[in-house]
């Protein structure tokens, strides 16, 4: 059975799937045939917008769910929304996430709250939550992890720290839910930059030159390593696919 045929008719869940890369997830998934929840805190705009597009391709496929993920009170009823509309819940792509610099010494706690509890804190308890009905599916979580997470950045030392943590997350997971669940990671490099200044020219020509194949990724890179990782890779759990152009194999 091919990677499409196993999730055709199946339903996931992805957090931050409005805009950019969780967008192109979702609809990366949605062309394999998956029906599609797509999780977002602000962007109702470009959720409505993207899963209208999706209903218009396959009727009833794809809808929006509101929640905001630093209300860890509210993972089980985000949860319960999708098992209402679409039956059954059998995957989970931990995708949203914050990112900004905290240089030392002007770290505070509320930067140390955001990214950990969206990029760390989230992720488990939005896992915990699904974990009943995704054993009943034999399904599986897929984490966007970083590959700072594991060779930290300068000058981003909460995220990177948070990052560093989902990965222990993935792997501990994997052991929590195995059998029934496989628990995996993508590690993106360069595929898009943040939408602010963060990254300047030079900086970003930079990291691209540190790249292996010399250029940048695309959102459909990390989306088509989801969709295997969700429903082509059963024998496979436990594991970070870095999706960097190789830069994590010399840095």
């Amino acid at each position: 059975m091919g990677t499409s045929e196993s999730i055709l008719g199946k339903s996931v869940l992805v957090t931050g799937g409005a805009r950019r890369v969780g967008a192109e997830i979702v609809r990366t998934l949605h062309a394999a045939g998956a029906n599609v929840s797509i999780h977002y805190r602000r962007s109702e705009r470009e959720a409505s917008a993207l899963a209208d597009s999706l209903n218009t391709q396959r009727a009833e496929s794809a809808q929006i769910v509101h929640a905001d993920l630093a209300d860890a009170d509210g993972f089980r009823g985000l949860v319960a929304e999708v098992v209402d509309r679409f039956g059954r819940l059998d995957g989970l792509v931990n995708n949203a996430s914050s990112f900004f610099s905290t240089p030392m010494g002007r770290i505070s706690d509320a930067d140390w709250s955001e990214l950990i509890g969206s990029n760390l804190k989230a992720p488990l308890f939005l896992s915990q939550a699904a974990a009943p009905y995704l054993r009943v599916t034999r399904g599986a979580v897929v984490n966007i992890t970083d590959i700072h997470g594991e060779r930290p950045l300068a000058g981003f030392s909460v995220y990177c720290t948070a990052k560093a943590g989902l990965v222990g997350l993935t792997r501990a997971l994997a052991i929590e839910l195995a059998p029934e669940v496989r628990v995996n990671g993508v590690a993106p490099g360069p595929i898009e930059w943040p939408e602010d200044e963060t990254f300047d020219i030079k900086t970003r020509q930079e990291i691209i030159d540190h790249t292996l194949l010399k250029r940048t990724g695309t959102p459909a890179d990390v989306a088509r390593s989801v969709l295997f990782l969700l429903a082509g890779a059963q024998y496979v759990t436990g594991q970070i696919l870095a999706v960097d152009g190789g830069r994590s194999a010399h840095l």
